[in-house]
């Protein structure tokens, strides 16, 4: 068996519609995606709390991440008059795209974006289906337990 072209096996672009028009996002580069990857991550572990990667972060900041994660969907975009609202929505939908799959950039697109897809927080992880310890609790062993009080005798005549 040989591997066969991964162009054939793979549709490297997403396809986002705004307005009447459908604007084609071209796969990124390696190194865009992974910058993108390391500015998501980043991201979600300061959303959880943790400590910020200035640098990773500052990088992302110097260069133009929404030009890059759109590609030459970005200048079709500017030129049709996209509002921004928009753009910054399909940037992010790329930017989860790139960082995770199509259906998670769907699901973001779909739900109108929000932190919460991109990056759930612990809560939320916890709360899933599966997520939380499922592990039973040890008995006591402390050696007391509660006793059943013995039964009443039906015989009332006793004294």
């Amino acid at each position: 068996m040989a591997f066969k072209a991964l162009d054939e096996l793979l549709d490297e672009s997403l396809h986002l519609p705004i307005a009447d028009t459908v604007y084609t996002v071209p796969a990124p580069s390696a190194k865009v995606g992974l910058r993108t990857q390391k500015l998501i991550n980043a991201a979600a572990v300061a959303a959880d709390g943790g400590a910020v990667d200035e640098q990773v972060l500052g990088d992302a900041a110097e260069q133009d991440l929404y030009h890059d994660v759109l590609g030459s969907a970005h200048d079709e975009m500017v030129a049709d008059g996209v509002t921004w609202p928009a753009l910054k929505h399909a940037a992010i939908t790329a930017m989860v795209w790139i960082a995770q799959d199509k259906a998670a950039a769907e699901t973001f697109w779909n739900a109108g974006g929000g932190p919460s897809r991109l990056a759930p927080n612990r809560q939320a992880r916890r709360s899933r289906p599966g997520g939380a310890n499922t592990t039973k609790r040890a008995a006591s062993t402390s050696g007391t337990s509660t006793r059943k009080a013995p039964a009443r005798s039906e015989d009332h005549t006793r004294r």
